[in-house]
Formats: C-alpha cells, sequence, structure tokens
C-alpha cells in the first residue's frame, strides 16, 4: 500500500516522503500491460510450479495405499541333514518355493485410498488458491508502479512549474518588484521535489526487483507500464454475496473441506484396527525318491495366519482418540478459515469503497478547484495583487491531490485484487 506524508515547516517548505513498494518488468521495453503481467507469473513463478508439482505427487499416491502389499516369494529347503546335506537321505527332506501374500481387512485398503485422495484433492485446491493469490500479489505490485510513474511524471512537471516560478520572480526581482526571499523560497521548493524524485525512484527500484521475482526475471529486467489507461471504476456486488461466492468458490474454503473429508477417512481406518490382518501362504516340498529306489510324494504346505489385536486399550483405542481430535482440529482449521475470508472480504470491500469515492471527490471536485486556485494566484502574483508564498502554498496543495488521486486510484484497484483472491473468483461486478 501507499502511504505519504506532507511537512509544513514555517507554513512553507514542503517535505514528501513516499513509502511505496514498486515493481517493473516487461520484456525487450515492450508495454507490460496488467493482463500480460499475470500471464507471465502463472507460466514462470517457480513458487506456483512447485506447488503443482507436489499435486502431482500427491496424486499418485491414492492407487499406492489402495493396492495389496508385494507377494512373498521364497524357497526353503526343509529337513535337510547337516551331516551329509543328501536331499535323500532322509523321509522328511524337501526342496521347494513358496508364496504368501498379506491381506488387510476388507475394507482397510479402499479407506487408505480415499483418505490419501482428499488429501490429493486438498493439495490440488491449494494449487488454485496459491494461483489467485499470486494473481493479486502481481497485480498490487503492477498498481504500484502504476502510481510511482504517475507520482514521478507528477513530480517531475512541478519541477518544470517551479523553473517557470523561479524565473518569474527572478524577472520581477531585477526590475525591483519582487523580492529575494521568495526566489530562494522557489529554489528550496524545487530541491524540495528533487528529493521527491529521488525517493520515488528508489522505491520503484526496489519493487522492480519484487516483481521480476514474481515474473520469473531477472531482477533488474528494465519494463514499461502503459501510459494511459481506463480510469473508470467498476461497481461490485454487496458484502452478503461476496460471502455467499466465496463460501462455494474460495479454494482455501474446498482444501480445507477435503482435508476434513481425509480425517475421517482415517478415523475410519484406525476403527478397523479392530480388527486383525490376514496372511496367506503356500509352499511346496519337492522330495527325491529314497536311496532305495521308493518314489516318494511332494508335500503342499497352505497356511492361514492373521494379527492379533490384543493391546486394543493401549493401541488401537488410543489411536481411535488420535484420529477423533485431528478430525475435530480440522474442523476448527475450517471455522478460522471461514472467518478470516470473511474478513478479508469485508476490508477489501470496505477498502474498494472508501478509495473508489477518494477518486471520485478528488477527480470532480478537489483537483479541479486546486487547479483553479492556481491559475488564480499565478495571474495575481503576475500583477503583484498575490504574494509568493500563496502561490507556492496552492501549488503545492494541487501536487498533494494530484498525488492523492492517483493514490487513491490505485488503491481502488490494489482493493479489488485483494477482494477476487479473497472471494476465489472474478463474479463479484454488478
Amino acid at each position: 500500500m501507499f502511504s505519504f506524508f506532507v511537512f509544513l515547516n514555517s507554513g512553507v517548505t514542503l517535505g514528501l516522503l513516499l513509502l511505496v513498494n514498486s515493481a517493473f518488468a516487461g520484456v525487450d521495453h515492450n508495454f507490460l500491460t496488467l493482463e500480460s503481467a499475470t500471464e507471465i507469473a502463472i507460466q514462470n513463478n517457480p513458487d506456483l510450479a512447485q506447488m503443482r508439482a507436489r499435486a502431482q505427487a500427491m496424486a499418485a499416491i491414492p492407487s499406492q495405499v489402495g493396492t495389496l502389499p508385494d507377494p512373498v516369494v521364497s524357497f526353503s529347503a526343509g529337513a535337510l541333514p547337516v551331516n551329509t546335506f543328501n536331499t535323500a537321505q532322509v523321509d522328511m527332506t524337501q526342496i521347494g518355493p513358496a508364496i504368501s501374500q498379506a491381506i488387510p481387512f476388507p475394507g482397510k485398503l479402499a479407506l487408505r485410498s480415499s483418505a490419501a485422495t482428499f488429501e490429493a484433492e486438498a493439495a490440488l485446491q491449494n494449487v488454485t488458491e496459491a494461483r489467485w493469490w499470486l494473481l493479486s500479489n502481481v497485480k498490487q505490485v503492477w498498481w504500484q508502479v502504476f502510481y510511482l510513474d504517475h507520482a514521478l511524471q507528477i513530480v517531475k512537471n512541478n519541477q518544470a512549474l517551479l523553473k517557470q516560478f523561479i524565473q518569474i520572480t527572478r524577472t520581477k526581482y531585477e526590475v525591483g518588484e519582487g523580492l529575494q526571499q521568495d526566489i530562494l523560497l522557489a529554489q528550496l521548493e524545487l530541491s524540495s521535489l528533487l528529493d521527491q524524485q529521488l525517493r520515488l525512484e528508489g522505491a520503484r527500484r526496489n519493487s522492480v526487483a519484487q516483481l521480476n521475482a514474481l515474473l520469473d526475471q531477472a531482477a533488474n529486467q528494465p519494463v514499461r507500464l502503459p501510459d494511459e489507461i481506463d480510469e473508470k471504476l467498476p461497481d461490485i456486488i454487496s458484502e452478503a454475496a461476496l460471502y455467499q461466492q466465496a463460501e462455494h468458490s474460495r479454494a482455501l474454503l474446498a482444501s480445507k473441506h477435503e482435508s476434513i473429508n481425509a480425517a475421517q477417512a482415517r478415523l475410519d481406518l484406525a476403527k478397523k484396527d479392530y480388527y486383525p490382518d490376514f496372511t496367506l501362504g503356500a509352499s511346496y516340498g519337492f522330495r527325491r525318491d529314497s536311496p532305495a529306489g521308493i518314489d516318494r510324494a511332494d508335500f503342499l504346505t497352505l497356511n492361514l495366519s492373521m494379527n492379533v489385536p490384543i493391546f486394543l486399550d493401549r493401541k488401537q483405542a488410543k489411536a481411535v482418540d488420535q484420529r477423533n481430535s485431528e478430525l475435530l482440529q480440522q474442523k476448527y482449521v475450517l471455522q478460522d478459515e471461514w472467518n478470516r475470508v470473511r474478513a478479508q472480504i469485508t476490508q477489501s470491500h470496505s477498502d474498494f469503497q472508501r478509495a473508489k469515492k477518494q477518486v471520485t471527490l478528488f477527480k470532480t471536485g478537489i483537483i479541479p478547484q486546486a487547479q483553479q486556485t492556481v491559475d488564480s494566484m499565478l495571474v495575481g502574483y503576475q500583477v503583484n495583487k498575490v504574494d509568493f508564498l500563496n502561490l507556492v502554498r496552492s501549488q503545492i496543495a494541487l501536487l498533494n491531490n494530484e498525488l492523492q488521486y492517483w493514490n487513491a486510484f490505485a488503491e481502488a484497484n490494489q482493493a479489488l485484487a485483494n477482494l477476487t483472491a479473497a472471494v476465489g473468483g472474478e463474479e463479484i461486478y454488478e
């Protein structure tokens, strides 16, 4: 956001301090429009890209956890005499393969897959959420630069005007109709404007790095913004309608709903752990004929085993308590985020309405009146009916009003950017 403080020393000296974050980006010195800046950010921003990669990674989890464990294949030699290692010496000696398969209790695999699916969907919603706030951040900085460009132009125009004042004052002084202190006052004001210009240019360079970082470009890459833009501000729907819109379209809320679903699935899975898992196995034993040539049949062995959950109170029951608490936590998180979303909407809505009213007030009332005052003062000063101090004061007032107009205009558009991200969509206009 922009802020500036005006100090008048002895009713004359103007010191203007502008603390502004701004940014500027572009390619080959072409104009960087707001639309092109957002497109570049969506394509190139590394933070958004890493969130996409994480969502893609999590999307590969459900099929993994929802699939049976890999079967175990083994090879064994049973009842093998260690004195001779002769497989035909003992009747019970057998050599052969075996296979076993772990089988979770029915429903466990589906619940594991469901929990992972909900978490993957939450990660995908987080990508959408990050995308909206990336767009908001880009727009914020873009409008900061837009304001700074106009502020710099206003300061430069006032520098040229003060130089004219100095020339007029010097001419009057030379013919004995002016005062030397008027020349010194004008030169002091010109120096103050030069200081403002340095501060604005420094702030602009700093903010260029911020926007370039969002666009994944070199921090010192120069760009230009369009000189002209439509100054009409839109009408937006009511707060209540914005709340309703956000409830259905805000990705953050959708992500928290998915987290609740995942927590519920994990709770159901914890309850399933009261029941045993199984392991099925089979082995085949090959037997050689006896030394006397007697044919010995091969052996087939089948087995079924299961774990026995005998520590229910200390293990499974505690796991259910844990999952219940985690589910409750996610519900509280959703409620907290919903409160934050409504606060964001209300604040952005209020900021926009206030800034929009200021824009109208400055454009249609204050600035035209201030300009008329300066014009009248200048004419009066040239015919010795207005003193130079009042002329300077009127020009200072016009300068401040013009800066406040563009400041309010930028703030209104910044509020719109925040409001769009807070709602999670662009359906905010009447």
